[in-house]
């Protein structure tokens, strides 16, 4: 069971505007362009069309991180694409006054694309990785104990000279979106706290 998070500053969260950091977006998108289509998102849940029952979920789960001054759980949205998966990141982070980074599964190559993003987070954070079934098996397993028990392991050096550092990571939360559900693992599942699938919208949500 994941560890339960402890109380952060309550400034950490509170009152920020949801943004992407710019070093973690596409290198294709201009700042201009990734402002008008944040812009368009819808911002809270209230505002989101469709999925009221995972709404439903989202919105319990995120009052209660803010009753306790503690970052959210982590959360796996699957489902085809463009019903919303990438706008409910967006939402988590703006629910909780929280900054968003966003990278993606296919982006992270290597263990050290991944630690040098962990090392970049601050308490209070958000995180999506989009097509996070995308991540090599060794990339993913950085994840387990930055998930688990935010604590990033780093080996230094080759051989048997090669040795391991332990870093603790501020409380964060991360997003995880994937098109194909049954290629995420067990392990990487099993920490989520919430998992769900995005539906097809009712005719009346259109």
């Amino acid at each position: 069971m994941r560890p339960t998070s402890c109380a952060r500053p309550s400034d950490a969260w509170r009152g920020h505007r949801a943004v992407a950091r710019d070093e973690l977006l596409s290198p294709e998108a201009e700042p201009e362009e990734v402002e008008a289509e944040v812009g368009l998102r819808p911002r809270r849940l209230d505002e989101f069309v469709g999925q009221e029952e995972l709404k439903g979920h989202l919105r319990v789960m995120l009052e209660a991180a803010r009753q306790r001054g503690q970052a959210a759980d982590h959360f796996l949205f699957g489902g085809p694409p463009g019903l919303g998966k990438t706008t409910l990141a967006h939402i988590v982070a703006a629910e909780m006054g929280a900054e968003l980074l966003v990278t993606s599964g296919p982006a992270l190559e290597r263990a050290g694309d991944l630690a040098a993003v962990l090392t970049k987070l601050e308490p209070g954070d958000v995180l999506f990785i989009d097509e996070i079934h995308g991540l090599a098996r060794a990339v993913e397993e950085i994840l387990y104990p930055a998930m688990e028990d935010y604590e990033l392991d780093i080996v230094l050096g080759k051989g048997p000279a090669a040795r391991s550092i332990r870093l603790e990571l501020p409380r964060f939360t991360l997003v995880g979106a994937t098109t194909r559900t049954g290629l995420i693992t067990g392990p990487l599942r099993d920490r989520f706290g919430l998992t769900a699938r995005l539906d097809y919208y009712e005719p009346a949500d259109l």
